[in-house]
């Protein structure tokens, strides 16, 4: 399907259709669920005899904003509504951002599971007591201190940013800065609520950059048309 700003027409959709090339991306969603179990068990049942702390100097400058809430949960709507728009809007740009999720994500994963990190950064007592520190202990009950090395939400982050780029709704001026300025944000929150340090930021986006050059810059497609030309000297070599 080309890059369109109407609404995808999805009324022909029948089950037995799910395997044809017109509806195949609807399977594509989920890759989360894998990924979801996946990260569980990562999580909840691997157990590593030692965790690499993640640190460096600068987190010990960088203070505690609780301000930076806003855009560190807006990053969950950040990466669903983009999730959404592509799939009802441009199959084409949706197609790219799950394959760069699935690239970045399940390369993330490995790492995970082959160097578990560990960060120490959040305070043992907030400097304030407002509704958004109150969020953040809350938070921080809820959410593990393990597994930061990347940061998924820079990942996620730089996923939506990459698929508004290849969108030709958002292709104006004002629009790249706005998701530019969106991912900015989101990045830098996580190391302001002392969610990550700032090596997870940074391995965060030398993932992404891997992942841009992989998939919007035809790293797989040379990948496997390499993969196709080995098989097929190796066919003419053993018949």
């Amino acid at each position: 399907m080309e890059h369109t700003n109407s609404l995808v027409d999805y009324s022909g959709f029948r089950l037995s259709l799910l395997a044809t090339e017109r509806f195949r991306h609807w399977l594509m969603p989920l890759y989360w669920i894998v990924f979801g179990l996946a990260f569980y068990l990562a999580e909840q049942v691997f157990t590593p005899t030692r965790w690499h702390v993640m640190h460096c100097a600068l987190d010990d400058v960088i203070p505690f904003c609780e301000w930076f809430v806003i855009p560190y949960v807006f990053w969950f709507i950040y990466l669903v509504g983009m999730h959404a728009y592509t799939f009802f809007f441009d199959v084409a740009a949706f197609k790219k951002l799950m394959a760069f999720i699935m690239v970045t994500y399940s390369a993330a994963l490995v790492l995970f599971l082959v160097f578990p990190t560990a960060q120490h950064l959040r305070p043992e007592v907030l400097p304030r007591d407002n509704i958004l520190c109150r969020f953040m202990i809350r938070f921080y009950q809820m959410d593990t201190n393990t597994n930061v090395c990347p940061s998924l939400h820079v990942v996620g982050s730089m996923a939506v940013m990459f698929a508004a780029w290849d969108t030709p709704r958002f292709q104006t001026r004002k629009w790249k800065i706005a998701f530019g300025t969106a991912t900015f944000l989101i990045c830098v929150s996580t190391v302001f609520l002392k969610q990550h340090s700032v090596v997870d930021v940074i391995a965060g986006l030398l993932f992404s950059w891997a992942g841009y050059r992989l998939v919007y810059r035809g790293g797989l497609e040379w990948i496997a048309a390499a993969f196709a030309r080995q098989r097929e000297h190796l066919k003419h070599i053993y018949g």
